[in-house]
């Protein structure tokens, strides 16, 4: 297809723009050739016209399309152009924040001038082992490459980093060698990974400053090689520097610095031992303040200082070393200050003020002499022929020598630190492999270029030609290996302008002559150039206004270059003489160190030479002693080192970074276009993109192609051949067969060629979309139509219904008003005559009425006269009467008013009683409530001390009740004496007082009478009064009960809620104390590997023969031998000496190895001890859970006494149990030491040694217990306290109504004093008796105390005198454990002597009980010698026995018949009824059941045909045998090998599923057996009675069942390591590669970097692949009989693996950030949760690893425009992090045309409405995280004494028993 017919309306071209360099336009018609304008409209609107070049007729260049915008590869883009890859990094930078792009091989990188969270340990994981193209381009991504292609190909790699100034080359130079740091690891001991990172902050500090473009610019190149060993573990390092720019040192423009480490010194001025140099602000100095800007704004100086410092100590440079360079680099700075002051007299002289003091500072510093110092820069040495001059310098003169010494000395302690630091990093073994990393200045253009300039511009079209010669190289390959034919590709070649640098009589040539000449200047030189080169080469030009430069046409752009300063800076001169001053420094030896290449040159021998010239002897012959090294030119080193570092580079595989400067102001996130355009053309990228442009950008392989333009295909071109397919539409879609060519995997495309089939395919599309509308539209309309229809018809209906109802209704209302009016008129005429005749009635009515009233009132009035006459008469007689009447009810009021106040004051006196009581009684409910409480509380206390004394009472009750009788008599009878006198003297006095208120009475009598009716009255209405008080106090005593109730029940609910919320936290506090420690478990599992592989690599060593020499075939052992040495010589540095030195003295290396050994278990049990004090504080953490839930359930007092009694019993036991074990193993340790005397008993390895190992370690576990108990004595205690005081409590809240009930009965004020008093009494009694118990309890508790620190002190002297009698002969070991005996008796009785000492009888009792002791203890004594010489004659009698049987067998049973003869003729299965569930074997062949049980057996055969968990069930029943026979040694023997031969056939088949799983299974079965038949009552609980019977009598497995449960961990652990291994290359692959639902997603363009196919190809993993793998875990699992719980958690941590490896692949890949596999995502967890749901495992919580990426793939396919769907999007996404939802926004890509961006500002909205979330910034999921695991207890119901054991386990040595 013609370029021309792509040009039609509403195609998008670019124009060109003087501020954006390129604008879009759309075409507003069509082009025809011909045509001179092109008619446009740009993104604002606006038309214009863009003319053509009638020449050229060259059209503006295409844009891509949309869809294919955001590529993370530009060669993946249709139209490959200036524009489309300046659109295309803009939008990844702008919109995306993507700083990584592809091009080709080159990795575009561009400074963000921000923080971004991409360089974490978790991304460098994600990237590890990932193919390039499978990934989001990154840094990364370019060091695995680098790193896999060294390892497959066997090549050394380069990575060369290049850009601007301020780029960010340094760190991505940086960040490579982390990658390297971290994946590959260290192949020693010492950190060489670290002492590589440290490098950085060292060459920064020294070789960094600040720039206007860069605050931390390298001003100098550097090549870093990182060396590899054959397992490509880094090994070492080693680094080369180009070009630093010395003249920074004594010049810097304005708004820069210096280099860096001189600002940190004078920030760390403060520090004591920086107080010798003197230093002050870094304004005070002249060579720090010249760019008027000493601080970097966010930049500590002071702290960069002790990073440096701390850095230098990691790579080995001394403290002293520091100080030495510290104090050179602040002699630079105070030579800086050193004012040079010019003669007046002659201007050619000048001198320095004597005494001048920063010139006195530098020679302190440095240790010269001062007045030779002070001499030499003020004057020079002139060598000729014959003779030697000295002479003055002018004052410009010696200023520019004083700054070349400063320079020069700053650039010897450069190239000393860089000499040091790769000292430190060279590698101690074989260099195998390497990979470099070049960060190098990029192409520089200032106002005025000048030396440096030259040599960078240099230096990059030498990089710039390689580059340029690898692509081309890359693309004839590619064609090559897919025989495509190869035409020759025409790019720019710069060897002309190399050619013009470096050549014979080249700039650099004429140069060196130049600095050669006696009187060579600048200008000459520009006048050679311009002789030599203008107007012969086309790349040299003048400029035309000045004769001291020259322009060099670069592969960038065109240069400038000043000519001025060219061979001053070439020559790099430093006068000698002043070297030699400083060489004669006595103070600092580093100096000489800095200098010692040099040569010494002349220098005054006869004190201080004369200002006149002065001749001395002829110096020609020292003269030509310099070598030619010393004599060669900046410029020729520089060449020179140039074509090594090519000459590197071409023998290794390069990759590139192209590091791009968005903008100049340093601003985040922001693209300036015309710098970034001028970078692009400056790195080469646009250089790439123009080479592969003129081939075959374009690349898709055959399926790619097929599965993305189907669409383009009819049913009839597809073949079964995709090849013959794609030929054959490819065909019939592009005509002409140029624009593409068919290889051997791919189809290639020219440029543009990939966007015209984009075209074509969207519009299929759109044609489909559109015709699918028609269709969709055109049956909604017709749908439409007849809904329309039908509603038309109905409402005709209903309208012609209505209208015939309408003339039905005017009918009948017609008619019937004809019947009205005939009715109406009827009414009328009717109405009409009723009123004619009503009038008549109603005249005659009125006539006679009349007539009638007028009598009748005459009648009337007769009768009114005769009525008025009777009231009158009436009303005068009751006059009368009422008179009377009134008077005599008043005399009745007086007399009852009288009587009433009578009443009423006697009412007044009971009123006045009872507000009295009620006052008294307000403080004393109170009271009384309280006493009432605390006499309940001591009652019962009471209660509990009186059962405790009634039995001695009961002693004494015989003896005086005699007594008691007489007493009570007596006392009788002095009662009612005392009784009857008092009731005489009371009587009287009480007649007395009667009297005298009887004649109060009778006098008050009246005057009561006389106000008896007043105080009535006022009596009434004060009872009225009183009783309304007394209902408002009643309401408010119901009021504060009612909110005393509620408080109490908000105080219950507050509570809950709060042991609520403390449980939880107490399970996550559990939980992460879980995780904890079982990540410290799987840690000491590491060191136990480690630590079995350092003993068989020691017992190697011992094998090997002494001067034995390995070859490179036994690297890997030569390693481990030398860690060894390094660990065990004194010198790290010499491990070839201490290699020799083993190999000469093998016995000193044993004794060596056998120190190592120990150091190794010393820690091993120094870890155990960790282990066993996180397991201590796991345990104590579960109890304190389970107490906080069982707090309000405790028991009462009494039955917490008995508990504890019961405990104490129990221990009691334990402690007797543990002192017959301890009996028994000094009887152990007696009969090892009596069998060999020797000296060798006490070595280490010997029987004797091994139970003194035993016997400490127990007595140290012993000590431990103890300790254990007193803790559990003490917080019972505690928790006895605590419940009483809630019982209390709980009490005082139940029972306020009842004190108040029973305080409103008591009536009488003196029962009340009576009830106060006998309260306060008992109060007193029981106060008293609780103080007597709380001084008991503080003694018992004392003595407890002063008992266990007697036991402590009692084991450790038990120790002491094992140990010493361990040492002492066999005879005097029993004199020496009695004499010991004899004082520990002694030491004790002198104690309860002076213990007892106020208490004889106490000591008299307590010398009785320990009489009777020594007399058991001797008994004791003499029954276990006579048992120890019994059984010893057994022994003996039963030893000669066996001997003399063996030796008759042998000789009279020959071999055939002990090969036929059955071992055991009893036929075993018989005996069923009496079988015990225990299994008998001997010692000796214990190995044979370890290895035929453990290690040789199949798991396949026994978990298809056998019981699930026969081999636990198999060893719990030996178990048992050794329990039941009491055979401790028997029990730790077998155990002790059962978790040997397990670890040994887990670490030989670590990575096999099914035999992890097997055990981990039997491992559970075991510790679940352990629990089930120990005999604790928490275990017992499921079991039948014969189970019980089964349980373990003698012995005490709890600690190795804490073993078990470990090692069951580890097996965990383990299987999960092999899942994650299964699954990991399945998951990617599975869940997003693939295309489950075919069709829905379809795969856009790549580029060069192409990614895994979503194809099922063969290999390729399915969806269906992960599910078969977790039915095959699944199924097998469930055929070892393992847990269902267990199994719960093993799938939820698979689900958890699949779900985060997704979901961190989906965050680091921008294709998979679609609509499309959004779909296809949330289809795969479907299935997974279709899975969960088939095996019954909802409840696992599997279900809930998947939520984030659930939500991840949500967020995909949710709309995301409005604020509403921001909000949607927040509440939605509640387990994915801030970080996580923008990065997904940020990478979300349309695949098709129909869908659309996200917006930045929608993204910026996200933001803000989740900047309150609190959740981790870090982006990717932990992958290797782990849950941590229980083993609930599962018991079994399967009856020990059922189990049979097949023939095939071969294990018929076992007796059932």
């Amino acid at each position: 297809m013609a370029a021309s017919e792509l040009f039609t309306k509403f195609a998008r071209v670019w124009i060109p723009d003087t501020e954006d360099v390129w604008k879009s336009a759309e075409l507003l018609k069509d082009y025809k050739p011909g045509d001179t304008v092109l008619h446009l409209k740009l993104e604002d609107d606006k038309e214009t016209q863009h003319k053509i070049d009638p020449q050229t007729k060259e059209l503006p260049p295409l844009r891509n399309p949309d869809i294919l915008v955001g590529e993370n590869d530009l060669t993946a883009l249709s139209y490959l152009h200036e524009p489309a890859v300046l659109h295309n990094l803009k939008v990844r930078f702008m919109d995306s924040k993507l700083i990584y792009t592809y091009c080709g091989i080159v990795l575009v990188a561009i400074n963000p001038y921000e923080q971004l969270p991409i360089y974490g340990e978790d991304i460098i994981n994600a990237y590890s082992g990932q193919n390039m193209g499978d990934m989001d381009p990154h840094i990364f991504a370019v060091a695995e490459e680098a790193y896999k292609q060294m390892a497959r190909d066997e090549r050394n790699q380069s990575i060369i980093v290049s850009g601007e100034s301020g780029a960010g080359k340094t760190v991505s130079a940086k960040y490579a060698m982390r990658y390297f740091a971290t994946v590959s690891g260290s192949a020693s001991e010492a950190n060489v990974e670290e002492k590589v990172l440290a490098s950085n902050p060292i060459m920064e500090s020294i070789g960094n400053a600040k720039t206007t473009r860069n605050d931390n610019s390298s001003r100098f190149g550097k090549y870093i090689e990182i060396g590899f060993d054959k397992r490509y573990r880094i090994i070492g390092a080693n680094m080369r520097t180009y070009l630093l720019e010395k003249s920074r040192v004594v010049f810097q423009a304005e708004d820069e610095r210096n280099y860096h480490i001189l600002y940190q010194l004078c920030a760390s001025k403060h520090l004591p031992e920086f107080k010798a140099l003197r230093l002050s602000h870094a304004q005070n100095f002249h060579y720090t303040n010249l760019g008027g800007s000493p601080v970097i704004e966010g930049i500590d100086d002071a702290k960069e200082m002790r990073n440096t410092r701390q850095a230098c100590s990691l790579l080995g440079i001394n403290e002293s070393y520091q100080m030495g360079i510290f104090h050179i680099l602040a002699a630079v700075l105070h030579l800086g200050n050193v004012a040079i002051k010019s003669n007046e007299r002659d201007a050619d002289n000048c001198f320095i003020l004597p005494n001048t003091e920063h010139l006195i500072i530098f020679c302190d510093l440095l240790g010269v002499d001062y007045e030779q110092m002070a001499h030499w820069l003020c004057h020079r040495k002139i060598v000729t022929g014959s003779e030697t001059y000295i002479k003055p310098m002018p004052k410009f003169q010696a200023i520019n020598a004083r700054d070349a010494l400063a320079k020069h000395i700053y650039a010897s302690v450069f190239n000393w630190i860089v000499h040091h630091v790769n000292k430190a990093l060279h590698a101690s073994i074989k260099q195998h492999s390497f990979i470099g990393v070049l960060d190098i200045y990029g192409f520089e253009t200032f106002e005025i270029n000048s030396f440096e300039q030259f040599c960078i511009n240099y230096a990059n079209e030498k990089l710039q030609q390689q580059f340029n010669m690898h692509v081309f190289k890359l693309e004839q390959e590619e064609y090559m290996k897919e025989q495509i034919p190869w035409t020759l590709i025409d790019f720019y070649d710069n060897q002309p302008c190399i050619n013009l640098i470096e050549a014979k009589l080249g700039i650099l040539d004429l140069l060196d002559e130049e600095c050669k000449m006696p009187r060579g200047s600048d200008d000459t030189w520009a006048q050679k150039l311009y002789n030599t080169h203008l107007n012969k080469t086309t790349l040299f030009h003048k400029p035309r206004l000045s004769n001291k430069a020259f322009i060099i046409q670069h592969f960038a752009d065109k240069v400038e270059y000043q000519c001025e300063g060219f061979l001053e800076k070439n020559k790099d001169t430093v006068y000698e003489e002043q070297i030699t001053v400083l060489k004669a420094s006595k103070k600092l030896n580093l100096l000489a160190e800095l200098f010692h290449d040099e040569k010494p040159a002349t220098s005054p021998t006869e004190g201080r030479p004369s200002v006149a010239r002065a001749t001395v002897k002829s110096a020609k012959p020292r003269a030509l002693q310099p070598s030619k090294e010393h004599k060669k030119s900046v410029g020729h080193q520089f060449r020179n080192s140039l074509h090594l570092l090519m000459e590197t580079l071409n023998a290794t595989t390069p990759h590139y970074v192209r590091c791009i400067k968005p903008n100049d102001d340093k601003f985040a996130f922001t693209f300036d276009p015309k710098r970034a355009v001028q970078q692009l053309r400056a790195c080469g990228v646009l250089e790439t993109i123009r080479i592969s442009a003129a081939g075959f950008p374009s690349r898709w392989t055959y399926q790619e192609f097929f599965n993305r333009y189907r669409v383009l295909m009819k049913q009839k071109d597809v073949l079964s051949d995709k090849k013959l397919t794609c030929r054959n539409v490819l065909e019939k879609l592009i005509k002409d067969q140029d624009k593409y060519q068919f290889g051997k995997t791919k189809i290639f495309f020219r440029a543009g060629q990939v966007a015209y089939l984009e075209k074509l395919r969207a519009d299929k599309l759109r044609a489909a979309c559109i015709r699918i509308q028609k269709t969709i539209r055109s049956w909604l309309q017709r749908k439409k139509y007849l809904r329309m229809r039908k509603a038309a018809i109905t409402i005709q209906r209903y309208v012609r219904g209505y209208q015939a109802k309408c003339y039905a209704q005017f009918l009948r209302r017609t008619r019937a008003a004809i019947l009205i009016q005939k009715f109406q008129r009827m009414y009328s005429a009717w109405q009409k005559f009723l009123r004619i005749r009503s009038a008549t009635i109603v005249i005659q009515s009125f006539v006679r009425g009349f007539r009638g009233r007028r009598q009748f009132k005459a009648i009337l009035r007769e009768q009114k006269a005769i009525i008025l006459q009777k009231h009158v008469r009436s009303w005068m007689a009751r006059s009368k009467y009422k008179r009377t009447h009134h008077a005599i009810i008043y005399l009745q009021c007086c007399y009852r008013r009288m009587m009433a106040k009578r009443e009423l004051k006697k009412l007044k006196i009971e009123a006045r009683s009872v507000e009295h009581y009620k006052t008294l009684n307000i403080g004393m409910e109170n009271k009384i409530m309280q006493l009432q409480c605390k006499v309940n509380d001591q009652t019962k206390e009471m209660k509990s001390l009186l059962e405790k004394l009634s039995g001695l009472e009961t002693t004494y009750t015989n003896e005086t009740e005699k007594l008691r009788t007489e007493v009570d008599r007596l006392r009788a009878n002095e009662e009612s004496a005392k009784v009857s006198s008092n009731k005489i003297t009371s009587l009287m006095e009480e007649i007395v007082i009667l009297r005298r208120e009887l004649k109060e009475t009778q006098a008050q009598k009246k005057r009561l009478e006389e106000g008896a009716d007043k105080y009535k009255a006022e009596t009434d209405l004060m009872v009225s009064q009183l009783k309304e008080q007394n209902a408002l106090l009643k309401n408010e005593k119901e009021e504060l009960n009612r909110q005393i109730q509620e408080q109490a029940k908000e105080i219950t609910e507050s509570m809950e809620k709060r042991m609520e919320e403390e449980t939880k936290q107490l399970e996550i506090d559990l939980n992460d104390e879980r995780s904890r420690y079982q990540s410290l478990l799987n840690e000491f599992c590491r060191l136990e590997e480690r630590y079995d592989n350092l003993k068989e690599e020691i017992s190697l060593v011992n094998v090997t023969k002494p001067g034995h020499r390995r070859t490179d075939s036994t690297h890997s052992s030569n390693e481990s031998e030398y860690t060894y040495n390094s660990l065990l010589s004194s010198d790290p540095g010499e491990p070839e000496d201490g290699t020799r030195r083993m190999e000469e003295f093998p016995e000193q290396k044993g004794a060596l190895d056998m120190s190592l050994f120990l150091k190794l278990q010393k820690r091993v049990s120094e870890l155990e001890q960790e282990k066993q004090a996180l397991q201590e504080e796991l345990d104590r953490k579960e109890d304190q859970a389970l107490r906080s839930k069982a707090k309000e359930a405790e028991d009462q007092g009494v039955k917490a006494r008995g508990a504890e009694l019961e405990y104490e019993s129990l221990k009691r036991q334990e402690l007797e149990s543990e002192n017959k074990k301890l009996k028994n193993e000094l009887n152990e340790l007696h009969r090892a030491l009596s069998e060999k005397a020797s000296p060798a008993v006490t070595a280490p390895g010997s029987p004797a040694y091994k139970v003194l190992l035993d016997q400490l370690t127990a007595s140290s576990e012993e000590l431990e217990v103890r300790k254990e108990e007193v803790l559990i004595l003490r917080s019972q205690l505690v928790s006895q306290k605590e419940a009483m005081a809630h019982k209390e409590s709980k009490e005082t809240m139940t029972e306020p109504m009842v004190l108040l009930e029973d305080i409103c009965k008591m009536k009488d004020q003196g029962e009340i004093t009576q009830a106060y008093m006998g309260l306060k009494e008992t109060n007193r009694l029981l106060e008293s008796q609780l103080q007597g118990q709380k001084k008991n309890y503080e003694n018992e508790l004392e003595i407890l105390h002063g008992e266990v620190q007697n036991l402590k002190e009692e084991i450790n002297r038990q120790q002491q005198l094992l140990a010493q009698n361990l040492q002492l002969p066999p005879e005097a070991r029993i004199e020496a454990s009695l004499q010991h005996e004899i004082t520990r008796l002694t030491n004790e009785n002198l104690y309860y002597e002076e213990l007892y000492a106020d208490d004889p009888m106490k000591y008299q009792f307590y010398r009785i009980s320990l009489y009777k002791r020594i007399i058991d203890l001797m008994e004791q004594l003499e029954k276990q010698d006579k048992t120890v010489r019994k059984l010893k004659k057994q022994l003996k009698v039963f030893a000669k026995k066996i001997g003399e049987l063996e030796v008759g067998q042998t000789e009279n049973v020959s071999p055939a018949q002990l090969a036929d003869e059955p071992i055991r003729p009893v036929n075993i299965p018989r005996k069923e009824k009496d079988f015990q569930g225990m299994l008998e074997y001997k010692k000796d062949d214990e190995l044979k059941l370890i290895k035929n049980l453990i290690l040789e057996l199949k798991p396949r055969g026994v978990a298809v045909n056998l019981i699930p968990g026969l081999p636990a069930y198999i060893l719990f029943m030996c178990v048992r045998h050794a329990d039941y026979i009491n055979d401790d040694q028997r029990v730790r023997s077998l155990l002790t090998s059962t978790i040997n031969g397990i670890k040994k056939i887990l670490k030989k088949r670590s990575d096999d599923f099914e035999i992890v799983s097997f055990w981990l299974s039997n491992t559970c079965r075991f510790l679940h057996c352990l629990k089930q038949y120990s005999g604790e009552e928490a275990f017992m609980k499921h079991n039948t009675p014969r189970q019980n019977d089964h349980c373990l009598r003698n012995f005490d497995l709890a600690e190795y069942r804490q073993v078990i449960s470990d090692l069951a961990i580890q097996i965990y652990q383990q299987l999960t390591k092999v899942m994650e291994n299964v699954l990991q290359p399945m998951i990617v692959s599975g869940m997003l590669e693939h295309e489950t639902i075919q069709g829905v997603s379809g795969l856009k363009p790549t580029g060069l970097r192409k990614r895994t196919s979503s194809v099922a190809d063969e290999g390729t993993y399915t969806l269906d692949s992960i599910v078969r793998q977790l039915n095959n875990f699944h199924s097998t699992m469930c055929q070892h009989g393992m847990d269902p719980e267990l199994i719960k958690q093993i799938v939820k941590q698979m689900f958890y693996i699949i779900g985060s490896v997704t979901l961190n692949n989906l965050l680091l890949r921008k294709d998979m950030c679609s609509w499309s596999k959004g779909m296809q995502i949330r289809y795969n967890v479907s299935q997974l949760e279709e899975w969960l749901r088939d095996k019954n495992l909802q409840t696992s919580g599997a279900k809930e690893t998947l939520e984030p990426l659930i939500q991840a793939a949500q967020l995909l396919q949710v709309k995301k425009k409005t604020d509403e769907d921001a909000e949607a999007i927040c509440s939605m996404c509640s387990a994915l992090t801030t970080a996580q939802i923008v990065k997904v926004l940020n990478l979300y890509t349309p695949v098709n045309e129909f869908e659309e961006r996200v917006t930045a500002s929608f993204i910026r909205t996200i933001q803000v409405r989740l900047q309150n979330r609190k959740d981790s910034p870090q982006l990717l999921m932990d992958a290797k995280h782990i849950f941590p695991v229980t083993f609930p207890f599962n018991p079994s119901s399967l009856a020990l004494e059922s189990i049979q054991i097949p023939s095939s386990m071969n294990l018929g040595f076992l007796l059932r028993v």
